[in-house]
């Protein structure tokens, strides 16, 4: 597809989106699907329409950041920072008298994720009855996917994981939708953030960063390799001393960075940053 590179220039000109990072292959048939649904012959004869229909821009955006997403995802993940992660952590903090607990969660989608860990998190600390200053951040670049995120309204395809207990606890049923009660809604501040921005290293409403654990799942396998090397320098300044890197099942450290993290378990893929 030779009109690729200006079509991405086009999106950087016009909505400030920077896709060039993203791998090629995938853009591509992305794009495909637009050319279709818009009846266009080719890529040229798309990004003539693309130049001329602003509103267009923001469906190919769409399609850029399908969101793929549901409560629980790869639940041995959760079950394991649940049992194990929570754990360790609570009890190290215990230790040197620090009662704050700071995750990020990028590449949040439609929230599933990081009210998922909140939930967990919310439970573990009412079942070993300790307050902790817990602070949730999740990001993404899809505006869309944050303004529904922040509203915490889910249909049963985002729940179907979630058990019976946890959902007779936390959520609320109104017609078809499901309502995720304020007291979880309230632990997650979301907002927009772009892992490659070159100005932050973690999300400006973090101030610092400083997280003990990040979840940075199925982000990684749409980059390419030297765009992943830059957000994991991100993830990696971003985390504590010891602190927890979550992945995406097909995903681990890039080759400059594997020595950087330890996987800390062979079922999911958790990762402690050495040093």
């Amino acid at each position: 597809m030779n009109k690729l590179s200006d079509i991405l220039k086009l999106l950087n000109e016009q909505r400030g989106f920077d896709f060039s990072g993203y791998r090629r292959s995938m853009l591509e048939r992305r794009i495909q699907k637009r050319i279709y649904a818009t009846k266009k012959k080719n890529s040229k004869g798309y990004l003539e329409y693309l130049a001329n229909n602003h509103n267009e821009l923001d469906n190919l955006i769409d399609v850029f950041t399908i969101n793929v997403s549901s409560f629980y995802r790869n639940s041995m993940t959760f079950e394991f920072i649940s049992r194990l992660t929570f754990p360790e952590m609570i009890s190290t903090k215990t230790k040197k008298n620090d009662n704050t607990i700071r995750i990020w969660s990028a590449g949040c989608s439609f929230g599933e994720e990081p009210y998922s860990i909140a939930i967990s998190l919310n439970e573990y600390l009412k079942k070993e009855d300790t307050i902790f200053d817990v602070n949730i951040f999740a990001t993404d670049i899809d505006k869309k996917a944050l303004a529904r995120a922040s509203k915490g309204v889910y249909s049963f395809e985002n729940i179907k994981n979630v058990k019976l207990g946890t959902f007779n606890k936390y959520f609320t049923k109104k017609e078809d939708q499901f309502n995720l009660i304020s007291e979880i809604k309230n632990m997650v501040q979301f907002s927009f953030y772009d892992l490659l921005d070159s100005n932050n290293t973690a999300p400006p409403n973090s101030i610092f960063g400083g997280f003990d654990i990040i979840l940075c799942r199925n982000v990684l396998i749409y980059l390419e390799p030297e765009y992943q090397k830059t957000i994991f320098n991100k993830l990696y300044k971003s985390l504590n001393k010891n602190g927890y890197l979550v992945l995406g099942e097909a995903e681990v450290p890039i080759e400059n960075y594997k020595n950087k993290f330890s996987r800390v378990n062979n079922c999911c893929k958790i990762f402690r940053k050495n040093g």
